[in-house]
């Protein structure tokens, strides 16, 4: 009976306010995984969860009609404009968003990546519609060019996920520091949550025994910046302390047969095992193997290391970068100089000795959860909004 009163209040509560559309353009959230697409389908969730007359149409340059959307709904309409000529799919998404906007003039644009900023920046000034633009990382590290610049600098607002990346993109590019909103990245910690090791993957990686490091993260040639290849440097030292130790890789890409080499050069190829790529479905099990999870990384913020916390895991991080927030300046886990094997292995010894208030898995859990988690996001999400269209 509670609930259905809420239900009633809620329902009321809507009737009474003025409807508000707005328009979402990204690049892509259900063709590829990633960190981006993550973070947009928590933005999406977190949108029909809030209790405002919020709705919204989302447009989708490189996704089809054909993906897997549980986010359909009556506050949520999408439009795909997936195409094997990349230009036709632009050009298509392009005519429909102004025929879009002149039609139904919303509220605000949500542009979701600073490549599409130009296209969003000329339609709404054109057209008087206040905009803002997402940014994640290192796409707006460095000195854009012109038409993106222009395009951030006269946008209502710049939504991004840590106060580095904040920081780096405002000298870089010229940008208001008042603009810049913070929207951190977050957790679910129902999905991932503390467990048992499993025997199974013990035994499929030969890990019995063992004190594990572990890694998310993408191989490509062009990451490098993850810090596999330190950390595979770092192993020897860590031996020296704890001989039993094994480094598990997740991922894929075509920088693994070097990584592998290093290994095998350093003579610690019997201790990294390279596991490929994982299903998201199956990640909490492969965390919950881990002793820590470290990745000496540049990140605009790393989700990853949430997800590690969320399951019980101590993190090792870079200590210039987004990092800094999911670690809370290194309250809730261990920083170092990202290209150094020296650091990384001192941090490692530190962490499987265990003597840290930061290895307490059930303590990190719950500062992850009451920053990052599900809630925390959302309470910030419908911050934002507001915000918006007070300043529309």
């Amino acid at each position: 009976m509670d609930k259905f009163l809420r239900a009633e209040r809620k329902d009321f509560s809507q009737n009474r306010k003025p409807k508000v559309n707005h328009v979402f353009v990204f690049l892509e959230v259900f063709e590829q995984e990633g960190g981006i697409q993550s973070y947009i389908k928590d933005i999406l969730r977190g949108y029909l969860a809030l209790d405002e007359p919020f709705y919204a149409e989302v447009f989708l340059l490189r996704d089809s009609d054909r993906s897997s959307n549980p986010f359909e709904s009556d506050r949520l309409k999408f439009h795909y404009f997936q195409s094997q000529s990349p230009q036709l799919g632009r050009v298509r998404m392009t005519m429909a968003l102004l025929s879009h906007l002149l039609r139904q003039r919303p509220r605000h644009v949500f542009c979701g990546h600073v490549n599409l900023a130009p296209l969003v920046g000329l339609l709404c000034q054109s057209l008087g519609i206040p905009y803002t633009v997402m940014t994640h990382g290192k796409e707006v590290w460095k000195p854009l060019p012109i038409f993106m610049k222009s395009s951030l600098q006269k946008a209502a607002q710049i939504w991004t996920v840590s106060r580095y990346t904040c920081q780096v993109a405002c000298a870089a590019n010229n940008l208001d520091f008042n603009k810049v909103k913070l929207l951190p990245c977050a957790v679910n910690g129902d999905n991932f949550t503390p467990g048992m090791k499993s025997t199974v993957l013990l035994e499929r990686y030969g890990l019995t025994g063992a004190k594990i490091l572990m890694t998310v993260a993408r191989l490509w040639s062009g990451d490098i910046y993850k810090g596999v290849d330190v950390t595979i440097q770092a192993l020897a030292q860590i031996a020296d302390v704890f001989p039993e130790v094994k480094y598990l890789v997740v991922g894929r890409g075509d920088d693994q047969p070097r990584l592998a080499k290093l290994a095998q050069d350093l003579g610690v190829g019997d201790r990294v095992i390279f596991a490929g790529f994982v299903p998201t479905e199956e990640l909490v099990e492969h965390y919950r193997l881990a002793d820590a999870y470290v990745m000496p990384s540049v990140e605009g913020f790393g989700i990853v290391y949430l997800e590690a916390m969320a399951c019980g895991v101590p993190v090792l991080s870079g200590d210039a970068d987004g990092s800094a927030d999911p670690l809370q300046d290194g309250k809730l886990g261990w920083r170092v100089p990202h290209r150094s094997p020296n650091a990384v292995a001192e941090a490692c010894i530190e962490i499987l000795k265990r003597n840290d208030q930061r290895c307490d898995g059930l303590w990190l859990r719950e500062q992850a959860i009451a920053l990052f988690g599900i809630d925390a996001f959302e309470k910030r999400l419908k911050e934002q909004l507001l915000s918006s269209v007070k300043s529309s």
